[in-house]
Order: C-alpha cells, then structure tokens, then sequence
C-alpha cells in the first residue's frame, strides 16, 4: 500500500489505526500527529501514596472484544487479569444494597425484586408490570429513559438502572439514545416483550454449559479485565510499535486543505501531503478542522453535546482493606453524593503493592452534576473522602489523594446520535474519516473496533 496517511490524534484510537494500516503485509506510510506532548490521550496514570493508578478508564470489557483481541496480538494476553470482586453495590437512603441479579440492573427474578429494600413497594409493583404490559410501539429512536419508565416504571429506573447505565456515560438517562448506549434493552422488549426477560435470557446465555462429568458448570467469563502494569501500556506499545518517526506530539494541527490529490495537513510551518486523513480528535475540534470543505458535517459535529467529569484517587493507611466489603464498588443516584460512583480497586483488582491499604477510586461530574466541579481540588476531595467515611468507616483523611480532571472529556449520545454521525460522515470530503469516543461507542473496545474499521475502509479504497 503506497498511499500516505495522516491521523491526528495519538490516543487507543488514532494509534490503533495506525497500527492497522502501518503493520503487517502491505504497510501504508502513516503518521501520527498529537498536539499534547504525551501520547495516550484519556488512557492515563497518576502516582498517588506512591501507587500508580488509573487516572482514565481502568478496565475492558469482556463482550466487547476488539480491546482484548488487540492486547492479545500485541503479546500480553498473560498480563490480562480478571477482577476480583464483581459485586456492584448502589447507594440507597438505607445504605448499600446489593443490586438485584441481571444485567444493566434490571432484575431476572421479580421475587427478588420483591424483596429489593431499596424501593416502595408501588415502585415494586410497577416495575414488576414490565411482564405484563403490551410491547412499545416506537417506531425511531428514544431515550433510555423512554424506554425504561415504560417497561419498569420510574420507582425502578430512577432508584436501579438510571445510576447505573447513565452513569457510564456520565449523562441523564432521558436524554442518552438508546440506540446508540443499551441497544440491547430496545431488542429485549421489541424481542421478548418484556425487559426483564430480555435480562434473563441474556443471562442464561452468557451461563456456560455443564462440564462433562461435572454436576455445576464452569463459572461465566469474568466481565471485566484490566492489564497488569496499567492500560497506557497498550497505547505504549502501539507506539512502540510504530516507531518515533510514525508518532510526532508535540505537533497541533491547525488546518485542512481538501483538494482533488488528497488534503493538506497544516501543522504550524509544516505541510502534510496526504492520500487519506483519519481524524480522532474530539467533536468540537474535528469540527473547526472540517468547517472550511465540510460546513455541513462541521455543523452536526456540534451538535454532539460533552460533560465534564473528574476521577478522584484515594489511598489509605496500611489495614484500612479490611474495613471495606468485598464489592466492586457502588453507584448512586445523580446528585445524591458528592460522587456517582465509586470503585473499591484495593477489592476489584488487589495488588500486593497497596500491602493492605484501602485504594478508592471516585467518579464526580457528568450532566446535571457538573456545578461541583467549580469547587477546588482541595474542596472537592475533602467532600469525597467525608462521604467515603460516612459509607466504610475509613479514617476522615486519607493518606494522599489527587483529582484529575476530565473537562469535557465524555461525549453525550443523546436521541439521534446515531443518524447524526451517519449524517456527519456522509458530508465528509472523500479520504477524510473520523473515528473514537464522539462517534459509535465510548469505551475502549469501541473505539479499537472503530480504528480498525476505518483502517479497513482505507485500505479498500485503495
């Protein structure tokens, strides 16, 4: 392959492209461009009590399986370890509850939500409606939301599967399309009529079969995996890879010029003659990027809404691990706590190194909480770790802490995401292409299986 491509951005997605097209039988010329002097982008670690931990996504997840084929191919499928505690809590007025058995928190089993001491019993109720009442008739796309108060009811969604499905986005259930986050819950009732046979079914098959001879079956994939040594060791040795003369940070493009031989990348006195370009940065700088050959591609891009949101990092003293549940962590309604969620990564993903020392990691911001982000650094870990306290008895001070802010870091795939990114790169210049977090789903996986799909496209063009 003799073409020249350019890619801007130096995160899982731009450099898993390049990997794609710059590796193996037939390599393109490629080049990375990255505007911050590190490489990464979101995948990141900070040092906090002399711990090196996640200050970006912390795991992949198991289904989704782009993030895991690539780290097998990278050579580290040895380092792919498995969470420990897989129990998810949620925050109630009552305490931690357990979350009722199923996916995405909708429960299989109505005796079980039944018995749920989270909920009124008319919230039960209605919620338990979801296996008699008549199928939705939506013909498009709605909101999470839309779906989920019809099925099971506000009581339900509000107190179960809104904290956690919106939380993940860091966004208002009735606002997230359910097309383009939980398709899964649209073919459940469109399917099976009804939510929580849709969670059951789905659990069942994720059940493996009997081993021969052996009266239990094995027990189910692990959901989640993290990698030994943390992610950025994946984006690491992407570039490693590529070599430094493939990736150049550093380096922030300033403009495009699209014309019949290709585009021009304009990077301060430098210009890039390139056959295709891949563009991986967020929708609002794609946007300016764009605007001069695609204003009406620019115009959608903008249309693509962001949150804020910021990671809390909490180490404890040596034996404070033995003060907390074995539980993956909780989550919490939208503005319940000065946190959404939390993650127990002294319980999920033990580690000798933390030689007994409660580690927590917490999630604040996101739509509609966003206001308490304008606290200090100071204020705001101090409020966490309160709480943290109030819920685990842990001592009121950690012994170190930091916060890493994420500003406008979480694209919001509100009711028509999807059409409007098939809007957006259909209104794109032939050999311009875009991929990552702002376009068909927000997760790691997602955006490796992206980078791989553009690459394909361009190799097939030829």
């Amino acid at each position: 392959m003799s073409r020249r491509i350019v890619i801007v951005g130096a995160g899982i997605t731009g450099l898993t492209a390049a990997y794609r097209l710059a590796v193996g039988e037939d390599p393109a010329d490629v080049v990375v461009l990255e505007a911050d002097p590190d490489i990464g982008g979101k995948v990141r670690s900070a040092t906090v009590g002399g711990l090196e931990l996640e200050a970006g996504p912390d795991s992949l997840l198991v289904r989704k399986t782009a993030a895991v084929d690539l780290c097998r191919e990278l050579g580290m499928d040895d380092d792919l370890l498995p969470a420990a505690a897989a129990a998810t809590q949620i925050w109630t007025r009552k305490g931690l509850l357990p979350f009722p058995s199923g996916p995405f928190g909708i429960s299989t089993d109505p005796w079980e939500l039944a018995r749920w001491g989270g909920m009124s019993w008319s919230a039960k109720l209605r919620a338990g409606g979801d296996l008699v009442l008549p199928r939705g008739r939506a013909d498009g796309d709605e909101s999470l939301g839309d779906v989920l108060r019809r099925r099971i009811g506000s009581g339900a969604t509000d107190a179960l599967v809104a904290p956690l499905l919106g939380g993940l986005f860091a966004g208002d259930v009735d606002r997230l399309s359910v097309r383009a986050t939980f398709p899964e819950l649209a073919a459940w009732e469109r399917e099976h009529r009804s939510l929580m046979r849709g969670a059951k079914a789905m659990s069942a098959a994720r059940r493996p079969a009997s081993v021969s001879g052996a009266g239990k079956g094995a027990p189910p994939p692990p959901m989640f995996v993290r990698l030994r040594g943390g992610l950025r060791r994946i984006t690491e040795r992407l570039a490693e890879t590529l070599g430094p003369e493939r990736v150049r940070v550093g380096v922030p493009v300033d403009a495009l010029e699209v014309h019949d031989r290709g585009v021009t990348v304009r990077a301060g006195d430098e210009r890039i003659e390139a056959d295709a370009l891949v563009l991986t940065t967020p929708a609002f700088v794609t946007a300016d990027l764009v605007e001069p050959a695609a204003p009406d591609a620019a115009r959608l891009l903008r249309q693509v809404p962001y949150a804020s949101t910021a990671v809390g990092l909490f180490v404890y003293p040596p034996g404070t691990d033995a003060l907390l549940p074995a539980s993956s962590g909780f989550v919490a309604p939208r503005g319940a706590l000065p946190m959404n969620a939390a993650t127990i990564v002294s319980k999920k993903w033990p580690d000798e190194r933390f030689e007994g020392r409660a580690v927590l990691r917490c999630f604040i911001g996101g739509t509609g909480t966003e206001a308490g982000l304008r606290a200090s650094n100071d204020r705001i870990l101090a409020d966490v770790a309160e709480t943290l306290a109030k819920i685990y008895g842990l001592p009121a001070e950690p012994e170190a802490s930091s916060l890493i802010r994420w500003p406008l870091a979480m694209p919001q795939y509100e009711v028509g995401h999807l059409e409007r990114v098939a809007a957006i790169e259909g209104g794109l210049p032939d050999g311009v292409f875009v991929a990552g977090q702002a376009f068909r789903g927000a997760g790691l996986p997602d955006c490796v299986g992206q980078a791989s799909s553009v690459a394909e496209k361009i190799r097939a063009a030829g």
